[in-house]
């Protein structure tokens, strides 16, 4: 191996450890990793300026801030309002089967979101049955078109970089459809390994509530039984913080003093409960700036107060808006709420001010998933234009008509001419990290390929799997890639195993599309963790799931989903 090459695979390796073993931002890990290789000179200044402005980059970015329109209309309102309804089993197949649809052509964020709102207000069926398939439909919708997926706008993205005219819009329907039907099926068949939950009613126990008493409280100098606070009914003292000292369990002949902080969990719904406490103070209820009407959102893994605590992230003077209640998945949490470090997945409901929905950082920081959205909702008449617009830009590049790009710039000039989103909206929602992310991940691979490590790499993993061929080959680059999206993210998955899986279609002198096809495919089969997609996380903490209901639910559909996908790869797209 040549000095070159060595540094080369330290840049990698250290890439990849970042990513598995840090909190570092993905965009930040790639970013300094391709900057290494521009201030090194591995990748020349041109060559960086070209992947910028990547074509299958350009077209990923204009899709997403198109999306920020159709995240406004009213489709899915309206198809989500009527999908639960009769027998669980009718339910679910409705739910799945419309977010698998929408999932094709819309955002797999936005569909999630707009209808875990309503399956977790309805009151037929347990939410924790509904709220996981939602997220795996979402993810199986997503593998059916160029525009499903980020993952698939990535991939296409490196095969121009490479020099090829790109994928075609339904090139993935084949496998992907197969896929997403034998994925249908078998949540269909497996939803009884989900938790039940608390009947139809939302997951609420574990939300962790706080409230101070104050120095002139009749509560001081009392026990917690002659306070009345065992008989909340929904809500439990779990904790008191005294100074620096924790006491739990909270024994009911505790003598509560003043300036204690009080830790309770329970129903949020009834929280009111201690504004009817005299001498109890919770600081979210009682600011008469703030709207009572709660907001609960879910921390993005891009959220730059990850790692950071409530009081330390200045939360109430960043985003105008106080934290009322949080909750971490199924984990317990201990402690003052504005002690608790923050994570990607976490679940707060805020009490917001009349700045909230104007802050820049909102939509960078949150997903809104049930509450009053901060985005208004498009009127008939511009949900119509809109719908129309989309599926004209969608027609006209699926039949070849026109590109994609040019059918989504102009629909985002026509989205900005009827006032359906605004140039200021436009630049607070700019994906500027996964621009970043993909920028940074195709200048690494240039620098990959152009040292020579790639055919290098390439050639050695070919002796090893000499006996099988190529097919042992794709296999190993889609289960690669399927380790790497559980363990990272399914965006830097893609990025990683690319050049990887390039290489090694050159080697043997096959075909590069089924192995390019591997990887789009296993970065998107993300369900046996939370961390791995987006969707995941979002209903991670609505649904108060485990990592184990994950593994139980996600481990026979990652199966189910795998053979299928590599039996089909072969198939539809030839390895000779």
């Amino acid at each position: 191996m040549t000095l070159i090459q060595t540094v080369v695979a330290g840049i990698f390796a250290l890439v990849i450890a970042a990513l598995i073993f840090t909190r570092f931002r993905p965009a930040l890990i790639f970013a300094s990793g391709a900057a290494v290789c521009f201030v090194t000179g591995l990748v020349p200044a041109e060559s960086v300026l070209h992947k910028a402005v990547n074509p299958g980059l350009v077209t990923l970015v204009a899709l997403m801030l198109v999306s920020i329109g159709l995240e406004k209309a009213r489709w899915l309102r309206v198809i989500s309002d009527r999908l639960i309804n009769g027998s669980l089993r009718l339910s679910l197949l409705r739910l799945v089967g419309a977010t698998a649809v929408s999932s094709a052509f819309l955002n797999n964020t936005a569909v999630v979101a707009a209808l875990a709102s309503t399956v977790k207000s309805q009151r037929r069926h347990p939410a924790g049955k509904l709220l996981l398939p939602l997220s795996y439909a979402a993810i199986l919708g997503g593998t059916l078109t160029l525009i499903g997926t980020s993952t698939n706008l990535i991939v296409n993205s490196f095969v121009i970089d490479r020099g090829q005219p790109g994928l075609g819009f339904f090139s993935f329907l084949p496998v992907g459809l197969a896929a997403a039907i034998v994925g249908l099926v078998v949540l269909m068949l497996c939803n009884h390994l989900l938790p039940r939950g608390r009947g139809g009613q939302e997951v609420v126990t574990e939300y962790l509530l706080e409230a101070e008493v104050t120095d002139d409280s009749p509560l001081d100098g009392k026990t917690v039984e002659q306070n009345g606070l065992r008989q909340l009914e929904t809500l439990y003292l779990v904790e008191i913080v005294r100074g620096g000292r924790t006491i739990t369990p909270v024994a009911p002949t505790e003598i509560i003093k003043s300036g204690d902080k009080l830790i309770f969990s329970g129903d949020v719904r009834d929280m009111g409960r201690l504004q009817d406490i005299p001498g109890l103070h919770h600081f979210g209820l009682e600011d008469e700036k703030l709207e009572l009407d709660l907001l609960e959102v879910v921390l993005t893994p891009s959220s730059s107060i990850l790692g950071e605590t409530l009081k330390s992230s200045q939360f109430r003077t960043r985003f105008d808006a106080a934290v009322v209640a949080m909750r971490r998945g199924g984990e317990r949490l201990s402690g003052k709420l504005g002690e608790i470090e923050l994570r990607a997945g976490d679940a707060l409901l805020l009490a917001v001010g009349p700045d909230f929905k104007h802050h820049r950082n909102i939509d960078k920081n949150f997903y809104v998933v049930s509450g009053n959205g901060v985005q208004r909702q498009l009127s008939r008449r511009d949900s119509w234009l809109l719908a129309i617009g989309f599926t004209t830009v969608v027609a006209g590049a699926a039949f070849g008509i026109f590109p994609l790009l040019k059918g989504l710039v102009l629909l985002l000039g026509g989205m900005i001419g009827l006032g359906i989103v605004s140039t200021t909206e436009l630049q607070r929602r700019f994906p500027f990290q996964i621009w970043l992310i993909i920028a940074s991940a195709l200048v690494l691979a240039d620098a990959f390929s152009s040292s020579g490590l790639a055919t290098a790499l390439a050639e050695g993993l070919r002796g090893l799997v000499q006996g099988g061929g190529p097919y042992l080959a794709l296999i190993g680059v889609f289960i690669l890639t399927l380790a790497l999206t559980e363990l990272m993210t399914n965006n830097a998955a893609a990025a990683l195993a690319f050049p990887l899986a390039w290489s090694l279609a050159e080697s043997f002198g096959v075909s590069w599309t089924p192995f390019v096809m591997a990887v789009a495919y296993g970065a998107s089969a993300s369900f046996l963790t939370p961390f791995g997609y987006q969707t995941n996380l979002m209903v991670q903490n609505l649904g108060g799931y485990h990592l184990k209901d994950f593994i139980r639910a996600g481990l026979p559909l990652t199966i189910a989903y795998s053979i299928t996908v590599l039996v089909m790869l072969p198939l539809v797209f030839p390895l000779s």
